[in-house]
């Protein structure tokens, strides 16, 4: 009798799990190293992240996503992992991790971990063993290819951090494929054997309650079994590509090193493993400047693959005008519709946006208000809720080694990976009492959490209430959203849902521009997110980036 009613309790638990969560949900990035530092070692930790909990909370975001904190030479900063089943002593223990699961569903909050499958570190015991000889049980778990008949690499393919993506290796005397560092080499996915035991890795992490996944570069996982070399880009095809102008990794068109049509069914396999965790999402990282839109498209239609997508439109350094986001959302609609995307300003591998669109403070506050009313999921990156600008960092500080590569063309990715500030007036602004492994930027100081909790306008509280708003009207997370319109700065469309409509209209220019109400009554909205609530008949003026959002009566 006990042993039935524990079941009939386990197939309810199951049931009252929300698995649609994450569609429309708001995602708060952490990059661990930076967030807070607990032991005074001047790296940001495990037990650090527990003890801002409450302050995560109080943002009101649905669910953390935090960078690779696995066993690793850290010569990428974890992205680079030599063992995927433990923690890596600087973050903590695997006891640490269970804490923050345990803390971080108490207070409702969910947890999504980085998972970084194209590559390993050379350090990993798979990659140690597979190079000892060409014919060890894991020889075929890396890309390995003979040199041409004059030495030279295989195919024409590139490293995204400079150079040939091949490396030669003397002890097999044979290449080994690496999309990233030379100490970063490409798992074999051709290999059924390497499928099973990354899925098995993911199985750990969910055993051990983990929300979902961020899927590192998705787009990477296979390579064109034939070794094909890529097609060349002309000058005028390489604008808007992933890497830095300054790299020759632009002059390629990719559509052999990556994009491979192989990816689908491991994606379907990895989704099969996810939907016996109910409530469990995924996202994926999708690193192409050409097929970005597409892709998303293709890796997330039909239920049986990846939840959802991020790709690179919102965060180039082009300007998100108008006419632009119409343009992405346009072709969003025709090649994506059925996709799902998760839209982000900023992260830990690209200027901030503040800095990298000469944002100000008003214009701050129109784009999360714009990101909170779009159709799709929304990511934040830690400090974006306090309008941090991109850190200066001196040659001798640079810690990123694609900075340290490209200096001074391109500086890396230190400026946007720089300590929280959580109080202006303790040393190193409250993240560490040891020197941080970056430097605390001075300019960040007077903008620390402190400095805004204390000031009921601030850029921080304005977050806050921009995704209230958009927990508060359902129509903004879930619902459907019309073809987009442009009139000068000004860009409006209609969110629908169920019996719900709403009108959103947003000035993205620095000029006050008038806005036509659609016909019928409506009801303007939240004048504490700085829209506008005033209008004469039919009309409203919408001051400099300032927003319009009308419910249907």
């Amino acid at each position: 009798m006990n042993n039935s009613n524990s079941n009939l309790a386990d197939i309810q638990s199951v049931q009252s799990v929300d698995s649609d969560w994450w569609r429309g949900a708001v995602i708060y990035q952490i990059y661990p190293r930076s967030y807070q530092d607990s032991n005074g070692d001047g790296i940001g930790d495990l037990p650090g992240i527990v003890s801002r909990l409450p302050y995560l909370e109080s943002l009101g975001v649905d669910a953390v996503w935090i960078a690779p904190f696995y066993k690793s030479p850290m010569k990428d900063f974890g992205y680079d992992v030599s063992d995927y089943r433990d923690v890596d002593p600087m973050f903590g223990s695997l006891s640490d991790f269970d804490v923050l699961i345990d803390k971080a569903h108490s207070r409702g909050l969910k947890i999504i971990i980085d998972l970084v499958l194209s590559h390993t570190s050379d350090q990993h015991d798979w990659f140690k063993q597979s190079r000892e000889s060409r014919n060890n049980p894991k020889s075929d778990w890396y890309v390995w290819a003979d040199a041409k008949p004059d030495g030279t690499p295989p195919n024409n393919w590139l490293s995204i951090f400079g150079g040939s993506a091949w490396q030669w290796d003397a002890n097999r005397e044979q290449y080994y494929l690496h999309n990233f560092l030379t100490s970063q080499p490409d798992l074999n996915f051709h290999n059924l054997d390497v499928q099973d035991e990354l899925l098995d890795v993911v199985r750990f992490w969910l055993d051990r309650g983990v929300d979902g996944f961020r899927l590192d570069t998705i787009n990477f996982f296979f390579a064109d079994k034939q070794l094909r070399d890529n097609p060349a880009l002309s000058p005028e095809e390489r604008n808007g590509s992933i890497a830095p102008k300054v790299n020759p990794y632009n002059h390629q068109k990719h559509i052999h090193s990556k994009n491979q049509p192989e990816n689908i069914v491991f994606l379907k396999r990895f989704r099969s493993l996810l939907d016996q965790y109910p409530g469990t999402t995924s996202v994926g990282e999708i690193g192409d400047a050409q097929f970005g839109l597409e892709l998303l498209g293709e890796y997330t239609r039909d239920n049986d693959r990846v939840h959802m997508c991020y790709s690179f439109e919102f965060l180039s350094g082009e300007a998100l005008d108008a006419k632009r986001l119409q343009d992405i959302f346009t072709r969003f609609e025709k090649v994506a519709r059925q996709g799902w995307s998760c839209w982000a300003l900023t992260n830990h591998d690209i200027q901030r946006h503040a800095t990298r669109w000469q944002l100000s403070d008003q214009a701050q506050r129109l784009y999360v208000s714009l990101m909170m009313s779009l159709r799709g999921s929304v990511c934040l990156y830690q400090g974006e809720e306090l309008g941090l600008p991109e850190s200066e960092i001196e040659f001798e500080d640079l810690q990123d080694p694609y900075g340290i590569e490209f200096w001074p063309k391109y500086k890396g990715r230190d400026g946007c990976r720089t300590p929280m500030v959580w109080e202006a007036d303790q040393v190193n602004g409250g993240f560490s009492e040891s020197k941080p492994w970056l430097p605390v930027s001075p300019s960040h100081l007077e903008l620390s959490v402190d400095q805004q909790e204390a000031s009921n306008d601030s850029l921080l509280h304005h977050y806050r209430k921009a995704i209230q708003f958009r927990k508060d009207h359902v129509t903004l997370a879930k619902g459907e959203q019309s073809p987009m319109s442009v009139e000068g700065d000004v860009v409006s469309f209609y969110r629908t849902h169920e019996k719900q409509q709403l009108f959103c209209a947003f000035n993205l220019g620095e000029s006050s521009a008038e806005v036509a109400l659609p016909d019928g009554d409506w009801e303007l909205l939240d004048a504490e997110l700085g829209t506008c609530i005033s209008r004469q008949g039919n009309k409203a003026i919408l001051q400099e980036y300032q927003a319009i959002i009308a419910r249907k009566i």
